[in-house]
């Protein structure tokens, strides 16, 4: 079986996509990238709705957890209580290191929580160890490793 390595970035902000994508493009092996800027559309996505009929299921999810269109507590919310998706791992990524913050998304069920760095190298590292750690030393649901959702 074919280990796909499926990334989902939730995030408005196009330099914190494009830092992301970077962070993300000298990985071994390599990893697949799908964006969406907006919880709407990330539940679509993983919902698999519309246009994302045939999408596959990432292994991890990025929420930027201060999306301004949509509240990201609800979308981390929706995802923990479905149960096809609540298996995949949700890296909540933030500029804030705030205890309420940090409490909320544990309370949702977040797997991990991390704070952007403010310089380049910091924030690489940050997505880095953080992809490593989920897709090369974690075990994941065999779900996650297949290219289909049944």
């Amino acid at each position: 079986m074919l280990n796909r390595r499926e990334i989902l970035i939730i995030e408005d902000n196009p330099a914190d996509v494009r830092l992301m994508q970077e962070a993300l493009r000298g990985m071994e092996p390599p990893v697949h990238v799908h964006l969406v800027g907006d919880g709407d559309e990330a539940m679509r996505f993983l919902r698999r709705q519309g246009s994302y009929a045939n999408v596959p299921m990432p292994s991890l999810i990025f929420l930027d957890f201060n999306l301004p269109k949509s509240n990201s507590r609800e979308v981390l919310w929706e995802i923990k209580l479905d149960p096809q998706l609540r298996i995949i791992p949700v890296a909540v990524l933030t500029t804030s290191s705030s205890d309420k913050d940090v409490r909320d998304a544990y309370q949702l069920y977040a797997n991990c929580y991390l704070n952007k760095a403010g310089d380049l190298d910091g924030f690489f590292r940050i997505i880095r160890s953080a992809a490593h750690f989920w897709l090369d030393i974690a075990s994941l649901a065999p779900d996650l490793t297949s290219h289909s959702r049944e």
